[in-house]
């Protein structure tokens, strides 16, 4: 089993607490005069959804779990759950769309990802770092906006709200950072 220490920690780490799976939310190296340095973090249960702020010493060591990761692609969501397919065996397995968080807001139909099992069930999904989404739904943008600077909200075919420049408009394809939510570049103008 592998170990990791605070100095490591990254968003989206998952790590065993306490005889339990949590991932880390949040986490701020916090040095304090005349005292051993802090990491506060912001830790979420993985099931059962529990988020807690613990502080830990620098330097304390967590054991990570064995998560094994399988490609699997998404076939269809509704209002409780997204449904995915592995692409190996073609076994498909369900995960409750309140454990997928904001992850849910740049998936779509027939999109692969990585789903994280956990003792032989699946836990989590695992996006890439960037999607191409479509723009349904903004203000129409004007000639020379590209130059200003300026955002504007824009709904994508997701319905995830996100702030996009000016110059973008409906139909147009962008890339999305799936770690903050933010508009990285157009692919394809509409």
């Amino acid at each position: 089993m592998s170990i990791v220490e605070t100095s490591k920690f990254y968003k989206g780490l998952k790590i065993i607490y306490e005889n339990d799976l949590w991932e880390i939310i949040e986490f701020q190296h916090r040095v304090m005069q005349q005292r051993s340095p802090v990491v506060k973090t912001k830790l979420k249960n993985i099931f059962t959804g529990l988020v807690q702020e613990k502080s830990f010493r620098s330097g304390d060591s967590f054991s990570l779990p064995d998560l094994t990761k399988r490609e699997s692609q998404i076939l269809y969501s509704d209002e409780e759950s997204v449904t995915f397919m592995d692409t190996e065996n073609f076994e498909q397995f369900s995960i409750n769309i309140e454990k997928l968080g904001n992850k849910i807001d740049f998936i779509k139909e027939e999109q692969i990802v990585l789903l994280l099992h956990y003792n032989g069930a699946p836990i989590d999904m695992e996006l890439p770092t960037h999607v191409e989404l479509e723009i349904i739904e903004t203000e129409p943008g004007l000639k020379g906006d590209s130059v200003t600077g300026g955002n504007k909200p824009a709904k994508l075919e997701t319905n995830a709200s996100i702030s996009v420049p000016l110059f973008i408009n409906i139909g147009d394809i962008i890339k999305v950072d799936t770690r903050d939510g933010k508009y990285l570049e157009r692919i394809k103008k509409a």
